[in-house]
């Protein structure tokens, strides 16, 4: 079968590799679309990944078979796929199933290749329904969009003013379901215009060009001075950890969702001061991607506007090289197999 592989030199290269072969407790999985996410990114760059590691895990696809201990799988099921978890172990019992320390088998960054490939296998616990009224695209996506409600729901707010710094895929899905969620005002920090624009069609009330503006000015004006009660921060850039702070109201919470894999500075005096809440999120749940699915059939959520760059396998290197790595595309999705 056909697969885009890390290489350490190219990075990216498209290869042809054995088909999986299914354990008795597996599912083969047929991938019809899979999203680039930034952590994807981060993980090419990092330099950590061995050659021939296949990445990739927002996945919509269908079965195509399964070992002869599943049970109650049926093939042309419409799926996505998210890691298992025990639901013993400290981790689960506090409610972090995305963290369990016994029982989690994930793809991309996991114990299975991942899904820039024209198939996969996983555990059959992996695989969530895809309702109907929701296509391949959105199954695909609702992973980025579970990833951006883990952050509201980390940061424990259910409502008040709300600021993102960074208009990427996850930073825009954030507006969106801040919006859906009842939040407000919402603002967005990003320097790409058209990142802006399409935040004001998410529901963005305010957006600020953090080049060509002063944000903290700008958000003492929006506030009254008082900053927001919640801030987001999904650039990656280490400074917008303490940009969030400075931004953030007394009492406020600061939520970093990006991945920063980089050591930084902030200023604890801020915290203290100003007792702001920092704090970080890291993945979702099954639960969390059921939501978000549901919220797609209901027309609350279309992930589709968020798609700059539609490829296949063949030209993702390429599309990495030029878009993803310059941070020219805010979405690329992956078209593998017959879309639904």
């Amino acid at each position: 079968m056909k697969a885009a592989v890390y290489d350490s030199i190219e990075k990216l290269v498209v290869r042809d590799v054995p088909m999986p072969r299914l354990g008795a407790n597996e599912v083969l999985i047929k991938v019809v679309n899979t999203g680039f996410c930034g952590s994807d990114h981060s993980m090419i760059e990092s330099g950590s990944l061995k050659d021939g590691t296949i990445i990739g895990h927002e996945v919509s696809g269908t079965v195509a078979d399964a070992g002869s201990d599943v049970r109650d799988v049926e093939t042309g099921s419409r799926i996505m796929i998210r890691p298992t978890y025990c639901g013993k172990c400290r981790e689960c019992r506090m409610g972090k199933p995305y963290l369990c320390q016994v029982d989690r088998r994930t793809i991309g960054l996991g114990d299975f290749p991942g899904g820039f490939a024209e198939y996969l296998k996983v555990d059959p616990r992996m695989l969530i329904p895809i309702p109907e009224g929701v296509d391949s695209q959105n199954g695909a996506l609702a992973e980025a969009f579970a990833a951006s409600l883990h952050g509201i729901r980390c940061s424990g707010k259910e409502g008040g003013s709300a600021l993102v710094i960074g208009g990427g895929s996850i930073g825009l899905a954030l507006i969106r379901l801040l919006k859906i969620m009842g939040f407000g005002p919402i603002a967005l920090s990003e320097p790409v215009k058209e990142k802006r624009n399409l935040a004001t069609s998410l529901g963005a009330d305010i957006v600020v060009d953090p080049f060509n503006e002063n944000l903290i000015l700008r958000t003492m004006d929006e506030t009254c001075g008082a900053g927001f009660d919640t801030v987001f921060e999904c650039s990656g850039l280490g400074d917008s950890v303490q940009t969030a702070v400075n931004a953030a109201a007394n009492g406020g919470t600061v939520c970093v969702v990006s991945i920063i894999m980089q050591n930084i500075e902030i200023m604890p005096i801020a915290l203290n001061f100003k007792e702001v809440w920092l704090t970080g999120s890291y993945s979702n749940t099954h639960e969390e991607n059921i939501q978000c699915l549901k919220w797609m059939s209901e027309g609350k959520i279309d992930g589709r506007s968020l798609v700059t760059d539609y490829t296949g396998l063949d030209d993702l290197p390429h599309i990495y090289k030029k878009r993803i790595h310059t941070g020219r595309a805010i979405k690329v999705m992956l078209r593998v197999g017959e879309e639904f």
